[in-house]
């Protein structure tokens, strides 16, 4: 697995503290060859390759965006890992398995009892797709956990989804290449609280669970050592 790359797309942004535990989880847990940030690179970042690009869409858009030039970049390996800046791998992994989150449709109903917008409707447009390509009860890949991705089957999953707004890229990449692999709960943390499952070897955070809760301490003092991502102070 060490021939692997990380490919990260980032927002704009120049702290980015979850970005930098992130690559120290990476560095530490996760073997790869190199992490290619692919939109913006904040300042202290070193030894990461990097393609700039302009962030004018939606953060759908802008990561659909990041994909197809992932894709169609010859020096970026094939397969790759397509991870997210809040994405942290707690626990030594040999091999990043295939991960789900289960039908679709049990996800939907978690989401439509709690909330709407842009995210929900693009799930359901994905699902919609999904099954127009004959999949009646697709599976959801949209876990907080880094996902193994070939190119050939990434673009034609964003050939597929092409026209929708808000692409669920990492469902319709696992079931129109039917990856399969093992169902999991989601990983995100989205309080501050200290209850959440530490057995796992992934965890994800939002921006304030991450700076003021416990979970974002738990994360901070596992990886106490900067990585080799990070610019040295003089």
């Amino acid at each position: 697995m060490t021939d692997v790359d990380l490919v990260v797309p980032v927002r704009e942004g120049p702290v980015n503290q979850q970005l930098r535990y992130a690559l120290r989880s990476w560095a530490a847990n996760l073997p790869h060859r190199h992490v290619w940030i692919i939109g913006y690179k904040p300042p202290w970042l070193s030894g990461v390759k990097h393609i700039p690009t302009r962030q004018t869409g939606t953060k759908y858009a802008n990561t659909t965006a990041a994909m197809w030039l992932a894709c169609e970049r010859p020096e970026i390996s094939d397969p790759f890992l397509y991870a997210n800046d809040d994405m942290f791998v707690m626990d030594q992994v040999e091999e990043m398995p295939a991960l789900h989150r289960g039908p679709i449709r049990e996800v939907e109903a978690y989401y439509a009892a709690r909330a709407s917008g842009s995210y929900l409707r693009g799930m359901r447009e994905t699902r919609d797709l999904l099954v127009e390509h004959g999949h009646p009860d697709p599976l959801s890949y949209e876990l907080h956990v880094p996902l193994p991705v070939s190119k050939g089957g990434m673009l034609r999953a964003l050939e597929a989804g092409r026209g929708l707004a808000v692409l669920h890229k990492r469902t319709a990449f696992g079931v129109l290449n039917g990856i399969g692999g093992e169902r999991i709960e989601d990983v995100k943390v989205l309080h501050r609280g200290p209850r959440f499952d530490r057995s796992t070897p992934f965890l994800s955070t939002m921006p304030d669970a991450f700076a003021n809760g416990e979970v974002g301490r738990v994360i901070r003092a596992q990886f106490t050592r900067p990585s080799p991502y990070e610019l040295r102070r003089r």
